[in-house]
């Protein structure tokens, strides 16, 4: 409801303005007056900065709408740079300890910082600083050329001028020297004739210069990137005029596709055309040269860098992907390189090797040289043996024979000095004949040995007797009566382990023989006998 009375309020109020200027137009309402008192013509309106030209100007305007008093507190002047206003002589107090200005303190001072301040010393003290401050207008806040000082823009002129002149004069003197060394000595009149015409011919290349910087070869006015509102600006036409539409080369209904909104030509025109001879081949040569194939073998590498596992992306991280694409090559330089290098160490290098020279190389001998049918050599040159890949005929530790060319009871070893030994050193015949006489000697006192040898006599084996000594020597033993006395061990022992096979009528013998002891001793169980378990 609120909404819908407000409506019609409005309503109401635009009829209202209509009926007034309805009779203002027949006289029967007064006009409307302005600030000044004129009258407000209804035909302009009241948004308009400026009456149009089919309207009288000298009838009220929209001056009322600017801003057309100025403020007379704004300004348009700027702060006097370096400018000073007080000179003090002796250090106050609250002034900067460092310079002894009074408009700024020791944390803001511009100057250099003093070893001691002028706190301290009480000297050089520093003039205060002309403090400004200014009311500026919209304008004036927003003008970039406010307090800018157009004389000193002057040393840059100069400068340009100064370089321009020595320019000048070096070109002068470099013309000067090229006829000097063409026409020598010359008179003086030429001189100053040929002095004239380098004058000219230098304002001529400066002419040159100047008609070169303002041909802008063909300049093409276009909208530049503007879909309805964009920047206009000239672009540069740099096809040359004398060169065939690539569309024009081949003329054949079937021959290669040509998009004209884009202006490629991606197969070749002319695919049976001499290479040598043809110009232009096809927009997809250019995807297989240059920094297209550079570009696609980074691609190329990053896909096999991450399908390994690194955490490679070039759409990701492009720049990390052509870092460690560009380590990869010279990673892989080093290891070629490394790998050439072992290579030429190991088997050597034909190319850096010196050459022979041609009188060797095509050398001619008088010595004959007889070969039969088959190409075999009869006499006149020795036979070449050939060489193993392996090292021969090396020499260590003195020895004039090589390991190996010696060869006795199933032992190698070397020819010159008949030793064993691999790693021995050569002794030489001297060696040989102590070697033999050793050998001799050793034989001797083996025969020797075998002649003055004799049976060894046999071991008495020691008894223990009965008391744990020494058997005596008159001691004898009947052999029956030491079987009798081990039955009787034996059974004693089986009734110590069961009671119940002792007898009831036992007649008991205190006597002992000596084949009763030996039968104990035999019998007897020995704590320190390893295999005493094993018994019984």
């Amino acid at each position: 409801m609120a909404t819908a009375s407000v409506a019609f309020k409005s309503r109401e109020d635009h009829r209202k303005q209509m009926e007034l200027e309805e009779a203002r137009k027949a006289g029967l309402a007064p006009a409307e007056v302005d600030e000044d008192g004129k009258e407000i013509n209804p035909h302009i309106p009241q948004y308009m900065s400026s009456a149009p030209w089919y309207l009288n100007a000298e009838r009220p305007s929209l001056k009322h709408q600017r801003k057309w008093k100025s403020d007379p507190n704004y300004t348009k002047s700027w702060y006097d740079r370096g400018a000073k206003t007080f000179q003090a002589e002796k250090f106050r107090k609250g002034a900067c300890e460092n310079c002894g200005a009074m408009t700024h303190d020791k944390k803001t001072c511009m100057e250099r910082p003093r070893k001691l301040g002028a706190k301290w010393t009480g000297k050089s003290i520093a003039p205060d600083e002309k403090i400004e401050t200014f009311e500026l207008d919209y304008e004036g806040k927003r003008d970039r050329w406010n307090g800018y000082d157009a004389a000193s823009y002057k040393h840059v002129i100069e400068r340009y001028e100064a370089r321009d002149e020595a320019r000048r004069k070096y070109l002068k003197d470099q013309q000067l020297k090229k006829l000097e060394e063409k026409n020598g000595n010359q008179n003086d009149e030429d001189g100053v004739s040929d002095d004239e015409d380098n004058e000219d011919d230098l304002k001529v290349d400066e002419a040159k210069v100047d008609e070169s910087k303002q041909m802008d070869f063909a300049k093409v006015e276009k909208r530049v990137r503007t879909t309805g509102g964009g920047s206009t600006g000239t672009v540069r036409n740099l096809r040359i005029r004398e060169d065939t539409a690539k569309y024009l080369l081949n003329l054949d209904v079937n021959s290669a596709h040509y998009d004209p909104k884009t202006r490629s030509m991606r197969e070749d025109p002319l695919p049976d055309m001499d290479p040598n001879e043809k110009f232009y081949a096809g927009d997809n040569c250019n995807r297989v040269s240059g920094q297209a194939l550079e570009f696609k073998q980074l691609n190329i590498h990053a896909w096999e860098a991450f399908d390994k596992g690194h955490d490679v992306h070039m759409q990701a991280a492009p720049s990390q992907a052509e870092l460690l694409y560009k380590n990869f090559k010279i990673n892989k330089e080093k290891l070629k390189y490394q790998t050439k290098e072992t290579i030429m160490e190991k088997y050597g290098n034909a190319a850096t090797d010196e050459t022979l020279p041609r009188e060797l190389l095509l050398g001619q001998s008088e010595k004959e040289v007889e070969y039969d049918r088959a190409g075999r050599i009869i006499k006149g040159q020795e036979i070449s043996l050939p060489k193993s890949k392996y090292e021969e005929d090396i020499y260590i530790n003195n020895h004039t024979t090589v390991w190996g060319s010696w060869w006795k009871d199933h032992q190698w070893g070397y020819k010159c000095c008949q030793q064993t030994v691999r790693n021995s050193y050569c002794t030489g015949a001297a060696g040989i004949e102590a070697a033999e006489a050793a050998a001799d000697l050793m034989k001797a006192n083996i025969a020797r040995k075998e002649a003055t040898e004799e049976m060894p006599t046999p071991v008495e084996e020691k008894k223990l007797a009965t008391w744990g000594s020494e058997v005596p020597d008159d001691l004898v033993l009947d052999e029956k009566k030491l079987a009798e006395a081990l039955k009787k061990e034996d059974e004693r022992r089986r009734e110590e382990k069961d009671e119940r096979k002792r007898k009831y009528n036992l007649k008991w013998n205190d006597e002992v023989t000596p084949e009763d002891m030996e039968a104990y001793r035999m019998k007897r169980v020995h704590q320190d006998d390893p295999m005493k378990d094993f018994l019984h």
